[in-house]
């Protein structure tokens, strides 16, 4: 074929645009996260239907509700919820927008965020991203799909938490806001996060300044809210305040939501003008370049180990810690409103002495995050076994056992780390309030006694890794979700004890209204190092790189 007709068979073919491909990639991306989305999406309902039924059953009368509504009107209450509209004439509908709703803005955040960075700087970062692009897809094509991916998700998720709040009996206009606002607002952080994937060449590091964007919206609204009820100027800075300043069930405002919208074309826009003035695989952040020579430890697997788990360690050590000195600060709003606390509440907690069973409660719920960070850290590690990085290690003298190894060993020394210093700074938040330091012991006590079952947890992971190393993810936070439920909602929901059991905290006692027992403290430590063993010898018998 002579160059004239190459060139007369070019200008007969469509030109290719932009956005070519766009609606075939967002319905393989619609496929891919087939199980996600909707469990995302499912949960978030399921969240508003238990609160839904729980609050009848935690204050069965308008003065149980009151007493415990005194809770969210404190500065700290407020702090921790939002600016408590309608609080001091609570209803059952008033007091989960005041004091659950606001979580279901941040999980709505936390859902875009991971599924915008999952879906293209990852991607990217993977090397799939440029086989796509191999084909008939223009240059926006995956950003495009992504956030209509994103979008369908938010209006979903706003479908269906309007819908379970009308269903569990609360009024419409204010299901409708609630609703709106958890699909707006996560709309709104898919279009932070499409902003912050230009500039990072690393997916984690994009999603962890999309995550400090969420965490500063939280610390202002957090702040703007302790100021006065109804709250103050910060509250307007935070895209989190917008959707609570809408106050649903008491003023059924329409105008804060139109803010949420605002913010997500400003960023959309952004990160298209941000996509067209980079390259493929590149980040508008140029990546530092390391030092010439490395340190002597990297040398060794430990070394490495920590080099490559200290940001998943300082990421989630810094939040656990900032969460446990905040529900130290709330103790003595506690013992204030605990004389009028309802019964059926300190009967949920398990004990007469609301102090103890909330330093224990504290204990497990710091325990359960730690738990968390246990799975992110070795996903971190099968990322580098996906990657092919760890081929190179392992091209070394380093062999399986200890490649695996040094990683859970850094791990389980960064959890008992986290637990300890957050014990400590917990213990001193609490005392310093209530000028009680005997409660310094207490809650170090409730944090350290828990470890056990943290590692039991790290142990499975590292089997996990061994043997089936693709059902570390699902298994993993199956495990985590499954000893939260059991934590938060197991005696409310009078969930059979074989399922209770299937978490290792039920096992543990839990100090300081319980006694130490050191049976299942030691018996639940060596579980963990022999399940982490089991995972030893399996990563000497499959095959690397098995994604």
């Amino acid at each position: 074929m002579s160059v004239a007709a190459v060139a007369d068979s070019a200008k007969k073919r469509p030109k290719d645009g932009a956005l070519t491909g766009a609606g075939t990639l967002t319905r393989f991306l619609l496929r891919r996260d087939r199980v996600k989305l909707p469990a995302w999406v499912g949960g978030l309902g399921v969240y508003v239907v238990y609160i839904g039924f729980a609050l009848p059953q935690l204050a069965p009368n308008k003065d149980d509700l009151a007493s415990m509504s005194s809770l969210f009107s404190q500065p700290v209450g407020r702090m921790f919820t939002g600016p408590a509209f309608g609080i001091s004439d609570p209803t059952y509908e008033r007091f989960f927008a005041s004091g659950y709703a606001p979580y279901l803005f941040v999980l709505a955040g936390l859902m875009n965020i991971m599924l915008v960075s999952r879906h293209t700087r990852a991607e990217e970062q993977t090397g799939r991203a440029e086989l796509v692009r191999a084909n008939v897809t223009g240059r926006h094509a995956a950003l495009t799909a992504c956030l209509l991916v994103a979008a369908i998700t938010n209006a979903l998720a706003a479908i269906v938490v309007m819908s379970m709040s009308v269903w569990v009996g609360f009024a419409v206009t204010g299901s409708v806001l609630i609703g709106l606002g958890t699909g707006l607002t996560g709309m709104a952080f898919a279009g932070v996060t499409a902003v912050t994937v230009q500039l990072s060449e690393y997916s984690r590091t994009a999603a962890g300044m999309a995550g400090a964007v969420l965490g500063a919206s939280f610390v202002l609204r957090a702040l703007g809210d302790m100021t006065a009820v109804g709250g103050s100027t910060l509250s307007w800075v935070s895209p989190l305040g917008w959707p609570a300043q809408s106050a649903p069930y008491v003023y059924d405002r329409w105008a804060p939501l139109l803010l949420p919208p605002a913010l997500t074309l400003v960023t959309i826009i952004a990160a298209y003008v941000l996509h067209g003035r980079r390259d493929l695989g590149a980040s508008l952040i140029a990546t530092r370049p390391g030092p010439p020579h490395a340190r002597p430890a990297l040398g060794t697997p430990y070394g490495l180990a920590i080099r490559i788990q200290r940001g998943t360690f300082f990421g989630w050590g810094f939040g656990i810690l900032v969460l446990g000195i905040v529900y130290g600060a709330f103790m003595q709003a506690l013992i204030d409103a605990g004389g009028d606390m309802p019964a059926a509440l300190q009967d949920i907690l398990g004990s007469d002495a609301l102090v103890e069973a909330y330093s224990a409660f504290l204990g497990l719920t710091v325990s359960i995050l730690i738990a968390a960070y246990t799975v992110s850290a070795m996903q971190t590690l099968r990322a580098e076994e996906g990657r092919g990085r760890g081929d190179v290690v392992l091209a070394t003298p380093t062999g399986r056992m200890t490649w695996l190894g040094s990683h859970t060993a850094v791990v389980a020394a960064g959890a008992v780390l986290i637990s300890i210093l957050t014990g400590i700074s917990t213990g001193i938040a609490a005392a310093v309030v209530t000028e009680d330091w005997s409660l310094l012991g207490d809650v170090l006590a409730a944090y350290l006694c828990l470890i056990p079952g943290i590692l039991i947890m790290l142990g499975i992971w590292t089997a996990l890794i061994g043997w089936a190393p693709r059902l570390l993810t699902s298994l993993g936070w199956a495990l985590v979700a499954l000893s939260a439920i059991v934590v938060f909602f197991g005696d409310m929901l009078d969930l059979p004890a074989w399922m209770m059991s299937l978490s290792p905290f039920d096992h543990l006692a839990q100090i300081p209204q319980d006694q130490f027992e050191l049976s299942p403290f030691v018996f639940l430590t060596v579980l963990g190092v022999l399940a982490a063993i089991l995972g030893l010898i399996g990563i000497r018998r499959r095959q690397i790189n098995v994604v």
